[in-house]
């Protein structure tokens, strides 16, 4: 009967490691991908936008699985991936136009 204790010891460590993996690793990373997919479904056309590699834009044009971001210059316009959006900056009212000053004129 000693035989079937071990197994029992053994199953019980197995389930116990699961879970530490589940709530260290699995459970965390579902949490994010929740929260990565309800801020891609809350995207509209205006809001600026943090892409993956670092570039600021404002959106111009949404599809299903794409979007039309605009860069700097108004002739910067690159279709992107959605997931390629890392942070969304919704649009609160009309950006001000930026007023340059040289030389203090």
């Amino acid at each position: 009967m000693e035989g079937a204790g071990g197994i029992v010891t053994i199953i019980i460590y197995f389930v116990f490691i699961f879970g530490i993996f589940y709530f260290i690793g699995i459970r965390p990373q579902k949490k994010e991908q929740k929260k990565q997919q309800a801020m891609l479904a809350s995207m509209a056309i205006g809001d600026y936008v943090r892409t993956t590699s670092g570039f600021y834009g404002q959106i111009i044009d949404i599809t299903d699985d794409m979007v039309i971001v605009e860069f700097g210059n108004k002739n910067c316009r690159i279709p992107m991936v959605k997931g390629a959006i890392a942070e969304i900056e919704k649009q609160t009212a009309a950006p001000a136009e930026p007023q340059t000053k040289i030389n203090g004129k």
